[in-house]
């Protein structure tokens, strides 16, 4: 197996993903939204944690009517953020896409959300509409573009379809009357970025990761994973990244730090409600069931790289899209996707906490582990 050209979600053929984040003025939060093609994906969800906060996640039961999903987005703000949703659905909207119904279409847009409030110092300081159009317009013209913002008496700015550039806006109920900057990341972006910028994962510094995986006769299996976990994402033998023992060769130059800095490392700021979150995706043409399984088997993943996991104060939700740019698997095909996702997502989480950005509280993995990062010859 081998790793796609960008070793992340947009490796799977007609996925597109956008990051927006707001820091400062009491911010430290962002979104993340996934655009399906116009036509949509073929979707399906698993929910384990017994705290999620979600969007539309019944209509993914393969028993319910809506087969495919216009973009999914992943969030932080806890039950607030899932309004960045509202964002994607009106760009969706505007654009003509969606479940076609009398006199118009409505976008299928499931979510979920992490629990970050309060990380950037304000409570209320979370995702809306504006920044979930944000992150949607730079998953359409993935160029990083920062907007300075300031709170608006009449709620958050909004920027109409059409106009170019990122939407930006305060937190509606919250944030000083500083601005606050807005900024957009690439697709392929890692760390803390999007619904990982204010993330934490056992006390380090959390974020957004991704992988893929380009299985024998070219189908594609891919992870973008959002990690804010109470739970360990360390090895507990070594401390080395749990996730890193899936990766691929010369994927992560990390070896075991020294038993120093291991015995060192004492946390004290791991999230009391935690939540790992995410999205995996083939090329293949799957069944809405056979969806539900991918997500299914991604949580393996998950449970490998982060330990507990699925507890009560979880909310760990992991969405699954079929493209259906390749044909329907056979069963030792789909029985090799099934086994590449849930190392895809393991492999996902350890880019997001390999390359998030230390901050007073959380710092980051390297900062804690010099050791551990390979020198090279």
């Amino acid at each position: 197996m081998r790793a796609g050209p960008a070793n992340s979600l947009v490796d799977v053929p007609g996925l597109r993903v956008g990051h927006a984040q707001r820091v400062g003025g009491g911010h430290r939060t962002g979104t993340t939204v996934v655009v399906a093609p116009a036509e949509g994906a073929v979707a399906g969800v698993d929910v384990r944690g017994a705290a999620p906060g979600t969007r539309e996640t019944e209509l993914l039961d393969p028993r319910n009517l809506v087969e495919r999903v216009h973009a999914v987005v992943l969030s932080g703000g806890s039950a607030f953020g899932l309004g960045a949703a509202c964002g994607v659905v009106d760009r969706l909207a505007d654009a003509g896409i969606g479940y076609p119904v009398e006199g118009g279409a409505v976008p299928i847009v499931p979510a979920a959300v992490i629990f970050d409030l309060g990380r950037g110092g304000t409570f209320r300081a979370v995702p809306d509409a504006a920044l979930g159009a944000a992150a949607y317009d730079a998953a359409l013209t993935p160029s990083p573009r920062p907007v300075t913002t300031a709170p608006s008496p009449g709620g958050p700015a909004f920027r109409p379809a059409g106009t170019s550039g990122p939407g930006g806006g305060s937190a509606s109920g919250g944030g000083s009357g500083r601005g606050v900057t807005c900024t957009t990341a690439p697709a392929g972006a890692n760390g803390s970025v999007g619904a990982g910028t204010g993330a934490v994962a056992g006390g380090l510094a959390g974020g957004v990761g991704t992988a893929s995986a380009v299985l024998p006769g070219g189908a594609t299996v891919a992870a973008l994973a959002v990690v804010n976990a109470a739970g360990s994402v360390l090895d507990p033998a070594d401390a080395t990244l749990a996730g890193a023992r899936y990766g691929l060769p010369g994927e992560f130059p990390l070896g075991p730090p020294t038993p120093e800095e291991a015995a060192a490392w004492r946390p004290e700021n791991a999230p009391s409600f935690n939540t790992t979150i995410g999205v995996v995706a083939t090329d293949l043409t799957l069944t809405k069931a056979q969806c539900g399984k991918l997500a299914a088997v991604a949580h393996d993943g998950l449970a490998r790289a982060i330990r507990p996991a699925h507890t009560m104060t979880d909310g760990d939700t992991i969405f699954a899209l079929a493209t259906r740019v390749r044909p329907a698997p056979g069963h030792d095909l789909l029985q090799d996707a099934l086994a590449a996702v849930a190392d895809v997502f393991s492999r996902a989480v350890a880019h997001a906490v390999l390359t998030a950005t230390g901050r007073e509280g959380a710092p980051a993995y390297l900062d804690v582990f010099p050791s551990a990062l390979r020198k090279e010859p």
